[in-house]
């Protein structure tokens, strides 16, 4: 079997050093749409050094390695062709405020393989920290496809109850036709989101949007709408990815306000707002 889950779990954690600067973060920004319009005072604490906060979500990214998806997959006891592999779902805690600039220590581990029948779900978790302690811990949920059928634990849920009512507010985020071109300079390079051949190889029309750039865009809405901009109020975002998003859509953001937390879906318009985020949960002060 190409993933060998016991191995996988006893396997030492892989522990090295990343760094990052304001360059990296305002190219992050960039690539989720931030900047628009470019003299926005709002924005420009994304996209200008001499102001720049950090939205959490950077964290997916920091340092440019390989994102999860991809980095998970070179771990020991997993052996998996790309073209099989979906990011189902991501979770992120923070610690405290990211630095625009920093050097950390991320210790990577599979921390969970479960067994979902046709397919296998593989939980890569990052934990960073620098020298003043934990920053923040990031948990990958892989789906690789054709390689459930084991007998393994099928692991926990993350379907929650929909939200009721009418949502507290909706925002549009249109998607440019090259945002997935720019989002993938920020380290994830797979095919996936650039090559139309590759693309239909994995069983899609087109190349699609990074699931992670479609987190963060919803992370950035939040924190304008809902949070007053401050970025530092967030302390924990997960999603589960339940559908594709393409470039040139447009993204429809519901919102619904709860007690220390804000309950989120997005759609895509054009697609009879089909399913893209759901399950998602920002907690915040």
């Amino acid at each position: 079997m190409p993933i060998d889950a016991a191995k996988a779990l006893a396997a030492e954690p892989r522990t090295g050093e990343i760094s990052w600067n304001s360059k990296d973060v305002q190219l992050y920004h960039l690539g989720i749409g931030a900047g628009v319009p470019a003299t926005d005072p709002d924005e420009l604490r994304y996209t200008l050094e001499s102001r720049l906060h950090v939205l959490p979500s950077f964290a997916t990214v920091a340092g440019s390695g390989s994102p999860g998806v991809i980095s998970g997959l070179s771990m020991p006891g997993i052996e998996v062709d790309l073209a099989r592999v979906l990011h189902g779902g991501q979770s992120l805690t923070v610690h405290r405020p990211l630095p625009a600039t920093g050097t950390a220590t991320a210790t990577h581990r599979i921390a969970a393989v479960y067994d979902k029948g046709k397919a296998a779900v593989l939980v890569l978790r990052t934990e960073v920290a620098d020298t003043e302690g934990p920053l923040w811990t990031n948990d990958a949920q892989i789906f690789v496809r054709g390689e459930g059928g084991w007998g393994g634990d099928r692991g926990p849920s993350a379907r929650l109850d929909a939200p009721t009512g009418e949502p507290d507010r909706t925002v549009e985020r249109p998607i440019r036709e090259d945002q997935a071109l720019l989002y993938r300079l920020s380290g994830d390079w797979n095919p996936l989101h650039a090559d139309p051949e590759f693309a239909k190889v994995a069983g899609f029309e087109r190349p699609i949007l990074h699931g992670l750039c479609t987190y963060g865009i919803t992370l950035k809405a939040v924190v304008d709408t809902l949070l007053g901009g401050d970025v530092t109020r967030v302390r924990s975002y997960v999603t589960r990815f339940a559908g594709v998003v393409y470039p040139g859509e447009t993204l429809r953001i519901r919102m619904w306000r709860q007690e220390g937390a804000v309950r989120v879906a997005v759609s895509a318009v054009e697609r009879e707002d089909a399913p893209v985020l759901a399950d998602t949960v920002v907690e915040h002060t």
